[in-house]
């Protein structure tokens, strides 16, 4: 008897599928061949539909396997963990054991959308401190086709590793694939709570799960290539998966759910647990479980589900976004050493928009040493977003031509009233704001019933 996967069997005819961006999947592995899906799988790398990982020495391409593992290893099995959906359909692109152009990533973005429901991805620019980089024109538009066609209309999910750059003092916002209101960014935990140390923090991150910490602190268990089993799956990389993981639940309890949806389920549902961080504060909706920019919302995948389920049933129907934007005008100043300067912009109500999601400042900056800028911003309600730390590594002289910061602190407030930006200089070096060049761009704002 022919019995399908029991992914192919789901609740509403076809079960979640899940597909890993990485260097690979090891499609015949023992607990990943009975949910693997041909389907939601390709090697952008050698243009084939083969998504087996290339094998060397040093098992360098095993990322993408063991981050599969995480999400869809089967249940009842005989060689490693279970993975937190292990009931959805999980495929691989192989797209990383290459060159990673803008088309390669439009590529694998776009796989197959109308059968993808989620897209894992654990990577991004160098995680040194000093870059600022994010997806091309392509790709971008891969995103905006992704979320606004994907799945029938629903959009696809895009959940994304919020980056291992934590000793170096990096910022996520300055990764243009976590910090974009298409991806859900995800960062870690260690097992008791604690920050771990490649941990970056940034007010773009939607949400927590477990991965690895400091010496004595587990790892995360899944697949290994070579048919075996790792304990030592580690950093950001281990989050995302388990966060696609719980998302593809959500997805079996309600297949209706959009893009939006989805994170609207993240915020209302995710608890801080026993999390432990010194900047937890409250912002304007009363949300003392958002604000601490190593954290923010907490996927507590082992007691998530229930929650999900008992919210699904009572769902109430997100209505379309929309986008307001508001520029500044006319600000040319600068910024002398060890100083600062702040830019209000009173933002007026619009029709039909009631509550905020994502704000975005979309600023054009020069400077010397870009590592000494400092940006904060405020919302009507008195919630202070830090946009930007200090990164000490970073000496580049190109500052920033219109880029998007995002913060996702102020989500649920009314955006109605006077907004307000600060821009630090901490160096020694001028700092400048030309002209037409800096705007302030916010917010993306919704009619969300809360």
């Amino acid at each position: 008897m022919n019995v399908k996967p029991a992914w192919q069997e789901g609740i509403t005819g076809r079960g979640v599928v899940v597909t890993i961006l990485d260097d690979g999947l090891e499609k015949d592995h023992p607990d990943l061949s009975r949910n693997y899906d041909p389907e939601a799988s390709f090697d952008v790398n050698n243009h084939d539909e083969d998504p087996m990982p290339r094998y060397d020495l040093t098992d360098s391409n095993r990322h993408g396997t063991r981050c599969a593992g995480e999400v869809a290893a089967a249940a009842n099995n005989s060689i490693c963990a279970v993975g937190v959906a292990f009931g959805a359909g999980v495929g691989g692109v192989r797209m990383l054991d290459g060159d990673v152009t803008d088309a390669v990533e439009a590529r694998s973005l776009s796989l197959n959308p109308q059968h993808v429901d989620i897209y894992s991805a654990s990577w991004g620019p160098d995680d040194d401190g000093k870059t600022v980089d994010g997806p091309g024109e392509l790709a971008t538009r891969a995103f905006v086709e992704g979320v606004t066609k994907g799945r029938g209309g629903k959009g696809s999910i895009f959940v994304w590793a919020s980056g291992n750059g934590g000793r170096d003092h990096d910022n996520c916002n300055c990764d243009g694939y976590t910090n974009a209101i298409w991806t859900l960014s995800i960062s870690s935990a260690t097992e008791n709570g604690m920050v771990p140390w490649y941990s970056e923090a940034c007010s773009s991150t939607l949400a927590t799960t477990y991965s690895s910490g400091s010496s004595g602190e587990k790892q995360v268990v899944t697949t290994d290539l070579h048919h075996q089993c790792t304990t030592g799956h580690t950093g950001t990389s281990a989050s995302a998966p388990l966060a696609a993981g719980i998302c593809a639940l959500a997805l079996e309890a309600n297949r209706r759910l959009t893009w939006r949806d989805m994170q609207h389920i993240v915020v209302r549902t995710a608890k801080p647990a026993n999390l432990r961080a010194p900047d937890w504060s409250v912002n304007g909706v009363g949300r003392n479980d958002l604000l601490s920019l190593n954290f923010l919302y907490f996927l507590e995948f082992y007691r998530l589900h229930l929650r999900l389920i008992t919210y699904l049933k009572f769902h109430i129907k997100i209505q379309q976004f929309t986008v307001v934007v508001t520029n500044i005008h006319n600000i040319s100043r600068q910024i002398p050493a060890k100083s600062h300067v702040t830019l209000h912009l009173a933002v007026k109500e619009c029709a039909g928009v009631t509550y905020l999601e994502h704000v975005q400042a979309k600023i054009s900056l020069l400077s010397a040493k870009r590592g000494d800028l400092q940006i904060h911003l405020t919302s009507p309600a008195g919630t202070r977003s830090t946009l930007l730390a200090r990164r000490p590594h970073d000496l580049s002289r190109a500052g920033f031509q219109s880029w998007p910061f995002m913060s996702v602190h102020c989500w649920g407030e009314k955006p109605f009233g006077l907004w307000e930006l600060e821009i630090h200089n901490e160096g020694r070096f001028l700092v400048s704001t030309p002209g037409n060049a800096c705007s302030f761009h916010v917010p993306i704002l919704s009619n969300v019933l809360w």
